[in-house]
């Protein structure tokens, strides 16, 4: 699923320049994507725009601290935790953009989410709602930690 999300992300550089999702099934489909991944990532998709919507007309901001519960820990581990708090901090994501990020994290069904994955859930959401990180910040967000060496620093 996570293949179709990047691709897509690739692909279309807006949203709304994402054709329908039965064109699009279709398209998916004549590239290679299998059927099955087609249609959880259509679903997911689906239910991310939903949330998307949703804090577009919610403007609350908190200044409070977010507490994870043992369920939301486990299948976010430590790594993914730090990162979205990162991200709040660093102002890439609005306290509903965070639990927009939590919940499609929670909605995978694996456990513990690899950062990598976390990454494009968040890259998702940003270009589902028009909007891009900066420079630095994307460079941060498309690379998966995981399969590279260490930075180093000079």
């Amino acid at each position: 699923m996570f293949d179709i999300l990047v691709y897509l992300y690739e692909t279309y550089y807006r949203p709304d320049a994402c054709p329908e999702p039965a064109v699009l099934a279709r398209k998916l489909s004549a590239v290679g994507f299998d059927d099955v991944e087609i249609s959880e990532a259509l679903v997911w998709l689906t239910d991310l725009n939903a949330m998307a919507g949703v804090e577009q007309i919610l403007t609350a901001s908190s200044t409070g601290t977010r507490f994870y519960v043992q369920q939301e820990s486990e299948v976010l581990g430590a790594a993914a935790i730090g990162f979205i708090q990162f991200l709040e901090s660093a102002k890439v994501l609005s306290p509903l953009q965070r639990e927009i990020v939590i919940e499609r994290a929670l909605a995978l069904d694996e456990a513990p989410v690899s950062l990598g994955k976390l990454k494009v859930i968040v890259l998702m959401l940003l270009w589902s709602q028009g909007k891009e990180p900066d420079a630095l910040m994307f460079d941060d967000l498309f690379v998966d930690d995981e399969d590279l060496p260490p930075r180093l620093l000079h």
